[in-house]
């Protein structure tokens, strides 16, 4: 997902992608220590997402604070 994206769903998809991707990377760890994960550049992928999701909401966060405030 790129930041584009994130930016364009609403605040609440983006709370469901974060779920999905906080399981996702549960898994692929999981699979990584079965041995089973054929794609190591998952992991670093999927955590990008995450940072990605994480700063949108954070963003958004900032900016209701500020217009309530001012």
């Amino acid at each position: 997902m790129k930041i584009e994206e994130a930016r364009a769903l609403t605040t609440e998809s983006l709370r469901e992608e974060l779920e999905k991707s906080y399981r996702e990377l549960f898994n692929l760890r999981f699979q990584k220590a079965t041995r089973q994960l054929a794609d190591f550049t998952a992991i670093p992928k999927t955590r990008k997402d995450t940072a990605r999701i994480l700063t949108v909401l954070k963003e958004r966060e900032l900016i209701e604070q500020a217009q309530s405030a001012g």
